[in-house]
């Protein structure tokens, strides 16, 4: 079942837009850009927030200047799909800092990480210790980031009804 999707207006969208190049805007700030005076456009922002449109707000790291040179993406296998044992996985995953995202996905494998490491000598260790200890791991495939082209970023914006 999925999730009704939750209706923008032209200044919803906009101050979706300024919130998403700068989260640390103030109130006044972000106002002023989308034309309506503090208030309203507090009480915008607190509607996207309790809608769950606006679901966090943070700060964009850069991997490389705190070390970690090396992403990978891990495709994983279970030897076992029940869910009992997919949970036990995504669980242990869930606890493994170095591990940006995991999906369940469709197709030969069950599950894609993306990971960092500081260099190739730390990512062996880490698959070492972490990826083949993981609960019902059968196989594991890995590829190297070799160039970031498009950076994880925020989905688009759905477009306007009647357009």
């Amino acid at each position: 079942m999925t999730e009704a999707r939750v209706k923008l207006d032209r200044i919803d969208r906009k101050i979706l837009e300024e919130l998403q190049a700068d989260a640390r805007l103030s109130s006044a700030d972000l106002a002023d850009r989308v034309a309506l005076t503090a208030s309203p456009c507090w009480r915008r922002v607190k509607r996207l927030e309790s809608d769950g449109i606006i679901c966090a707000y943070q700060a964009k790291l850069d991997p490389k200047k705190l070390g970690y040179q090396v992403t990978a993406f891990i495709s994983i296998s279970l030897e076992k799909s029940h869910i009992k044992y997919v949970q036990e996985f995504e669980a242990a995953v869930a606890t493994i800092p170095q591990v940006l995202s995991c999906h369940r996905i469709s197709g030969r494998y069950d599950h894609q990480l993306m990971v960092v490491a500081e260099d190739l000598e730390a990512y062996g260790r880490f698959a070492e210790k972490y990826i083949n200890g993981l609960p019902s791991v059968k196989e594991v495939y890995t590829s190297f980031v070799l160039k970031e082209v498009k950076a994880p970023s925020n989905p688009p914006l759905p477009p306007m009804e009647g357009n």
